[in-house]
């Protein structure tokens, strides 16, 4: 079995520590580098419940998206939630990684694998990672249909591709609009929108969309916003995470047992169409 340190390495060489934005906290949160290591688990988001299934599955190693204190901490005190998934992981020997803003841009990245779960042809990143001679890398992932379809068909089908949420996917634009061109980012996205509509396509997929940068977008141009979970967007990352390291360890000889968990973290639990009563 490989040591923690020896699996860690591979993970940051496919998602370098300074690719990360700089507000971001990646890397290892706890583990010992000597621990033995025969089967990791991927998900989205450091939560017990995640942890919980670790331990069900007896994994040694907690791969995540989300970073645990993403903007520090002065306590690590088994009486707050953060705290208590700190504590686990201690007592039972089972380490976690993150990678987050750094395999947000990473060649494949989050959006490669979102755009994978939608059957798009990846073009180009929308923002180029500079350091990227090769211009792979980046954040969100131009693409096109291999058929135009209706904005509306175009949001059905994110509908039956992604996983199941509670909130679903929200539409804004006309959806008998043809779409041929699409931006696709994993997480929140409405900070590129300058991006998107530099880029001339006809639909935005992301989540996260706020009412006012929305409205405006809409109204700057007839730009097709289609609107996901967030944590919907990002769960395919972790089945491409997980075959990456699949590869890895059949390289090496390693004999991981890789996981994904399929439990839904997403913090949304119920959705009631809205209307006033008749």
């Amino acid at each position: 079995m490989p040591r923690l340190s020896e699996v860690i390495a591979e993970l940051d060489a496919l998602w370098p520590r300074e690719w990360a934005e700089g507000w971001d906290a990646v890397g290892t949160v706890c583990g010992d580098p000597d621990a033995e290591v025969d089967r990791v688990l991927f998900a989205v988001d450091p939560v017990q419940p995640i942890v919980d299934e670790a331990l069900e599955l007896g994994a040694q190693l907690i791969v995540t998206h989300h970073p645990l204190y993403l903007r520090g901490t002065t306590t690590v005190a088994a009486g707050t939630f953060k705290g208590r998934v700190v504590h686990t992981l201690i007592k039972h020997d089972v380490a976690l990684h993150v990678a987050h803003t750094n395999a947000d841009s990473a060649d494949p990245g989050v959006s490669d694998a979102l755009a994978g779960a939608l059957d798009l042809r990846i073009e180009r990143p929308l923002v180029p990672d500079p350091t990227d001679p090769a211009g792979r890398r980046g954040l969100g992932r131009i693409c096109a249909l291999d058929h135009p379809e209706t904005l509306g068909a175009f949001a059905a089908r994110a509908a039956a591709r992604l996983p199941a949420t509670a909130q679903g996917i929200r539409l804004a634009g006309d959806p008998e609009a043809l779409v041929r061109t699409v931006v696709v980012s994993g997480g929140s996205g409405d900070s590129l929108f300058d991006a998107v509509r530099a880029a001339g396509v006809d639909a935005f997929l992301t989540a996260d969309l706020r009412h006012h940068p929305a409205s405006e977008a809409v109204q700057h141009s007839s730009l097709g916003l289609v609107d996901a979970a967030h944590w919907a967007t990002e769960w395919p990352w972790c089945e491409q995470a997980a075959t990456q390291l699949d590869a890895i360890s059949d390289r090496h000889g390693w004999d991981l047992r890789v996981h994904v968990s399929k439990q839904v973290t997403d913090p949304w639990t119920t959705h009631h169409s809205s209307g006033a009563p008749n």
